[in-house]
């Protein structure tokens, strides 16, 4: 009866190229440089490109109070987590604001806030009393203007946006 001993491995010497060297045998030496330096260089953080957006807002019948503005991505739109916010006092027929942010896609929700009271007034059936407004004039049906009718890019180094109040 044959007995079947494990092998042990041969042992064979390792050639340590290095990344470099590697590279260099594979794709050539200019691109295995490049390639290279982009991996072992210290690389800058890719930071989004920043934006102003200015904001026009047009349709004021009431020259009291604020505008309360909220700035969403999409994910913050149907949780009413803004980005950004402003309440901009309201001294003629029409106000403008602007705000720094990231180049991107944006929704935005507004109100005017005649009685600066700091909320929206509704009836008792919850309709809005007070004008409103959403990016694009998106038209509110049965609630807020969806995401997909309120969305505009928000292009670096700024972008005007103009809104009429309803």
């Amino acid at each position: 009866m044959k007995r079947f001993l494990p092998q042990t491995p041969q042992k064979t010497p390792k050639k340590d190229f290095g990344v470099i060297a590697f590279l260099m045998a594979a794709i050539g030496p200019l691109p295995a440089l490049a390639l290279a330096a982009a991996l072992v260089l210290p690389q800058q953080a890719s930071a989004e490109e920043p934006a102003k957006l200015t904001i026009t807002v047009t349709g004021i019948k009431d020259t009291k109070g604020a505008l309360m503005i909220a700035v969403y991505d999409q994910a913050g739109y149907s949780t009413d987590k803004a980005v950004s916010q402003a309440a901009v006092p309201v001294t003629g027929l029409t106000a403008s604001t602007t705000f720094d942010l990231s180049a991107g896609k944006y929704g935005i929700k507004m109100f005017h806030d005649v009685d600066s009271d700091g909320k929206m007034g509704a009836n008792p059936f919850g309709m809005p009393i007070e004008p409103f407004a959403f990016s694009n004039n998106a038209p509110a049906k049965f609630g807020p203007a969806t995401w997909a009718d309120a969305a505009f890019d928000v292009g670096a180094p700024s972008t005007s946006h103009g809104i009429k109040l309803n």
